[in-house]
């Protein structure tokens, strides 16, 4: 097939995209984006409209970005050496092309020539908006800027996107490099049998033990390292696991100490080469904090309001081993942590987080979290059948896929769906893939691949395709996945997410789903969240894997009056992140011969419980700051103030009903339908009625 990553295709042709043909399509696709953009930028500019400026220019780009968003897609779900290379050859070129799009004198002149026409002056509300931002967008990216200054951000931003490139990667392969294979089963006490029976399939996979003599493999993706953080009585082990996950980005071959120093220098000069003080006022001025002063003093205060039930729990916890082990109270390890607080747990509440893994078959979660879209916020999802073809080989994929047929999918895990709304209109579709692999980044995302957008004019409906995809514990041995609560809650956070995409209903793209401010996305993933504690929309999908039934009474109990258990310390981590993050880009960027661990434990001690032995950094392994030239950066706050707006706006449905449809579809239409259409503090404003109540998420919380 010719050109692969350049089909229009709705259901893609995954077998098609051989890594061979990245460096021909994405060229092609920049060299047709380039003229498109001429074109643009040519046009008589006494007939110059909406539509021939702002939204073609968004259509200039659309097939480059289509195109490049498969080869990086690809590049965190089945990465491999030839997809690696292909991607890093090109990566420089994809950057330096966008990179100059604001610094286009003549595109700049264009747009500044058509906000002061008659045409401009009239618009319509949202096109105004769109228009607006767009303005903003190119004078945060440097349009205003001389010449000079505008090739030195040309190149800052190929550098960022070469050195955060290398980042991910060194994080990725850190993570793979390590494993550990016990053959002594005793070894493994405490741990539940489910993660024993992971570990033995996990080595069989990998050709370690036998049948007589089996052996365990442990990794430090998720579903496998925290099992025995939680329960291996094995201290060893735990230490052993914990020396693991603190190695990911460090050390000799994969170290990323000087990557994030780079990093942080790049993303300081790009600011003030655009006339800011700092990253974190460059990138929060088109996000609701506006600064990088406010987004601390939202961290601190909210640092302040938990920080003595945050030392509490500290006492409390140390207090508990010291009991348990016979000793005096004294600091913890930091591998006896979440040991030791799992035991407390259990005995404070008589709750064991594995007790509700029965009842989380992902199968049946996925079921019921649809059924839920459809109680409340009318929508119908429905499986489609689909189908593998390994890259290179014909079949299905040397003919173009039809309505009926199956649709490819990457991986013969991955899942496909399609969206219809109350009238049936099929508004979207999506993949699901939910379990590890090595050639597989870590963590749980959602992203798009084709933006959507409702009729316009002359054009039909385009539909949004998405994805959701997540490292959640895999089936063994022909049982089906049983998921964790934190696992539960996770795939209902990036559904939200994704819903908050596939509901998009704005005419304009660049305004469309996700695109939002940052510090406004994480409202609909997290208020879906919301609904994984609550028992009327638990009874939809938490069932017995093998007898159907409900959770039982006795232990929902046990859950809820579990729910705030060390609330504050899980809040105190999120600002330490926060923290940490807001810290280096504002005060710290610029520190190249500070030693990185020494710096980040005095920026954060306050945040973190003390303990005997240090950890390492999260900055070496920090994806979310350091994978992206952009990203979080400067933005992790962005998590607890849009929890801070979710915790709030989930009483509505506390008070009028959990499975409400008129509630539901409020938000639906007023929050996830409505993209960037208004400012977000207004969209809130009008599903709730009023502004945000600050204290929501500490009531929440039960720390108010």
């Amino acid at each position: 097939m010719a050109s692969p990553f350049l089909t229009q295709d709705f259901h893609i042709r995954w077998s098609t995209l051989a890594p061979s043909h990245i460096q021909e399509d994405i060229s092609q696709a920049i060299q047709k984006a380039e003229a498109a953009i001429e074109h643009v930028t040519g046009q008589d500019r006494g007939k110059m409209t909406f539509d021939s400026v702002i939204l073609a220019l968004d259509e200039a780009t659309r097939p480059l970005n289509e195109a490049w968003g498969l080869v990086t897609h690809l590049d965190s779900l089945c990465n491999s050496p030839a997809l690696r290379e292909a991607h890093n050859a090109m990566l420089p070129q994809v950057s330096s092309f966008f990179a100059k799009i604001p610094l286009n004198d003549h595109l700049w002149d264009l747009l500044e020539t058509y906000s002061k026409t008659e045409d401009a002056r009239n618009l319509p509300p949202l096109k105004k908006r769109a228009l607006h931002e767009k303005m903003e967008d190119f004078r945060q990216a440097g349009a205003d800027l001389p010449p000079d200054k505008k090739k030195r951000l040309e190149e800052l931003e190929s550098e960022l996107s070469q050195a955060t490139q290398k980042y991910s990667e060194n994080v990725l392969d850190s993570t793979n490099a390590w494993e550990l294979l016990i053959t002594d089963i005793e070894r493994l006490k405490g741990l539940p049998q489910s993660a024993i029976d992971a570990a033995r399939a996990d080595a069989a996979a990998k050709g370690h033990g036998t049948e007589d003599a089996p052996q365990y493999r442990f990794t430090l993706k998720a579903p496998s390292m925290i099992p025995v953080m939680e329960y291996a009585e094995d201290e060893s082990l735990r230490r052993a696991v914990w020396e693991g996950t603190t190695g990911i980005g460090r050390g000799e071959k994969y170290d990323n100490t000087r990557l994030v120093w780079k990093i942080l220098r790049l993303r300081h000069e790009k600011a003030q080469l655009l006339g800011k003080k700092d990253f974190a006022d460059l990138v929060l001025q088109q996000r609701m904090a506006k600064n990088g002063a406010n987004a601390l003093a939202f961290i601190e205060n909210l640092h302040a309001k938990v920080a003595a039930a945050f030392q509490r729990e500290t006492i409390q916890l140390q207090e508990f081993k010291a009991d348990a082990a016979g000793q005096k109270a004294d600091l913890l390890q930091p591998w006896e942590v979440a040991f030791w607080a799992e035991r407390q747990r259990k005995a404070a509440y008589d709750f064991d987080e594995e007790e509700l893994r029965p009842y989380f078959p992902l199968d049946r979660v996925l079921k019921g979290m649809f059924d839920l879209a459809e109680k409340v916020f009318d929508l119908r999802i429905t499986t489609r059948e689909t189908v593998f073809i390994p890259v290179g080989e014909t079949g299905a994929a040397s003919s173009r896929p039809t309505q009926e047929g199956p649709v490819e999918v990457w991986h013969p895990e991955v899942k496909f769906y399609e969206v219809r709304n109350e009238k049936n209109v099929h508004i979207g579709s999506f993949y699901a893939d939910w379990h590890p692999r090595d050639s597989k980044r870590g963590g749980a995302w959602m992203n798009y691949l084709r933006m959507g957008s409702p009729p316009y004019g002359e054009h039909d409906r385009r539909l949004h395709l998405g994805l959701i995809c997540g490292n959640m514990t895999p089936p063994v041995e022909g049982r089906p996945a049983l998921l964790t609560h934190d696992e539960v809650c996770t795939v209902f956070h990036e559904f939200g997410h994704l819903l908050h995409q596939l509901c998009g209903n704005v005419e304009i793209p660049s305004l469309n789903g996700v695109s939002v401010y940052w510090d406004f996305v994480e409202l609909p993933s997290q208020i879906l969240e919301n609904f994984c504690w609550e028992r009327e929309s638990l009874d939809l999908f938490a069932r017995h894997h093998e007898t159907g039934e409900a959770i039982p009474a006795k232990l929902f109990k046990k859950v809820i009056a579990a729910k705030n258990y060390r609330s504050a310390s899980d809040i105190m981590r999120q600002l330490s992140f926060g923290r940490l993050d807001l810290e280096l880009h504002i005060h710290h960027a610029t520190d190249q011969e500070a030693d990185l661990d020494t710096l980040s434990r005095r920026l954060i001690q306050d945040y973190m419980m003390p303990l005997k032995t240090e950890n390492p950094t999260m900055a070496r392994r920090f994806g979310h700051l350091f994978s992206s030239p952009v990203g979080y950066a400067a933005g992790y706050y962005s998590y607890k103030w849009a929890e801070v707006l979710d915790a709030d706006a989930f009483t509505r449905f506390q008070k009028e009903g959990i499975l409400n449809p008129k509630v539901g579809r409020e938000f639906r239409d007023k929050i996830l339908s409505r993209g960037n259409s208004e400012d977000p503090a207004r969209l809130f404003h009008d599903f709730m009625g009023r502004d945000p109540d600050p204290m929501a998420l500490l009531v929440r919380a039960g720390l108010a």
